[in-house]
This record gives structure tokens, sequence and C-alpha cells, in this order.
């Protein structure tokens, strides 16, 4: 599904990965844990496409299509997805507006027609039914005056809607109470399934409780240098970052 191949990585000449290697496979959730400033967020960033970040060697590829050589909103219509770790607020833009252009953008891309009104209200209503977001959440300005929890159950609805085949999970698990954390990795439990792929970026096992990775990476001075099963996960959480702590920022 993806593949990462000797990715090197610089923003303002601080070098942050360096000859990353990695691989996700078809159906595989996959979880990426480290120290701050290992440089897993911007691995996520590098992935979706923001800018600023200078990749000076590398490929990523999503299904052998190398998607450095593509813009973000063509990698999004490719099936790339990135839920941020702190989603913005977007005062003016309302949300039902957002996620209906989101859809038929996509829907768009890939040759088909776009939904009709009640369609589209439909799969909202029944993806916000399993998040259990508030129907009156729908009727505002995406993400204002929302609660931390609610911006993450919001970016998991879009998500859900979107259906995209290679989904990043920038540390989601931040800020989130035991009940939003549920309700959140419950969200993404729905989408497991062949044809689709997760990159679960975190710092704590507690998160890997209830969205269980197939693999667990450790990254560290912007290289994976351990991997293992879920199992690695809890010998992290009882042993600590200590042999892999850096101080390079991320």
């Amino acid at each position: 599904m993806l593949e990462i191949k000797n990715l090197v990585v610089q923003i303002e000449d601080n070098r942050i990965l360096n000859g990353l290697d990695l691989t996700v496979k078809d159906g595989e959730v996959a979880a990426i844990m480290g120290p701050n400033g290992s440089g897993k967020s911007t691995l996520s960033y590098v992935i979706a496409g923001k800018e600023d970040y200078e990749v000076l060697d590398g490929q990523i590829l999503l299904d052998g299509q190398d998607v450095l050589e593509m813009a973000a909103d063509e990698r999004a219509a490719a099936g790339l997805f990135l839920a941020f770790q702190y989603p913005l607020e977007i005062p003016g833009v309302g949300t039902m507006t957002f996620l209906k252009a989101c859809m038929n953008a996509q829907r768009k891309a890939r040759g088909e027609d776009e939904l009709s009104t009640p369609d589209f209200i439909r799969a909202v209503n029944a993806a916000a039914d399993r998040l259990e977001i508030n129907k009156e959440m729908l009727k505002r300005a995406l993400n204002v005056g929302f609660s931390g929890g609610e911006k993450k159950r919001m970016e998991i609805l879009q998500m859900a809607l979107l259906q995209p085949k290679f989904c990043v999970l920038d540390e989601t698990d931040s800020g989130l109470d035991i009940d939003a954390l549920r309700i959140v990795s419950e969200g993404v439990n729905h989408l497991r399934a062949a044809g689709r792929s997760f990159l679960v970026i975190t710092h704590y096992q507690r998160l890997l409780n209830h969205i269980v990775p197939d693999t667990v990476h450790v990254m560290s001075k912007g290289r994976i240098v351990k991997s293992g099963g879920k199992e690695l996960a809890l010998e992290l959480e009882a042993s600590g970052y200590a042999e892999y702590r850096t101080n390079e920022a991320a």
C-alpha cells in the first residue's frame, strides 16, 4: 500500500528525516512511536504534502505511484488522508458545506457524479451517529468553538465520509479524555478493512489498547530504528524512550 524509501527531509536547513524507510501493507494498521523530536509529525506532513518541507532524497510510493510528484489535493484525491494533531478552526466555513465540497471534489477526481443532497445528508447523519456527534455541531462553522474531543471526532467523520485508502493519524489521542478516546477509536476501527491501511502516530500505549496495531515501529533521529508486533508498544510503555531520546526538533 505505502512504501517509503530513503526519505531525507529538512526545513530551514534543519535535517529532520534521515534516510527513513517504512512499508505499510494493504489492510495493515502500523503504529509509530518515539520520543519528542524524532520526526513523527514531520513524516505525517510530508506524506500529506504540507509545504515548507524540503525533500532532499527518497520516495513515497502509494500503490507504486510516487506521491512526492503530486500536489496536496492530488494526494487526497489518490486516497491519502491526514487527521491532524491540532485541527484548525475555520470561521465562516459551514461544516456541512465543507463536507459536501470535499466529498464532491473526491468524486469528481474519480470521474463520478456529485452526490445528491438527500444522499449526502443520509451519509453524514449515519457517520455522525456512530461518532456520537451532536447534529447541532454540523450546523456550525468548521471546528469553531469545538472542544478538543469534538474536533477529533470531526476529523474521523471526514475520514468516514471520504473513505481514503491510506489514513495517517497524527497523535489523534492528544487532548482526549477517556470517553472521547473510546468514541474516536471505535470510529477508526469501524473503517478497518482490506484495501485501507492506517499509520497511527502516538506517544502512548493507551491509544493502542483501543486501536490494536498489526505492527509497531520506533522512530528516533528521523529514522525507524526498531520494528515489531503490538508487544513492542507494551515494552516501550514499561521502559520509556530513554535509549531512543534525542534533542532534535520535529
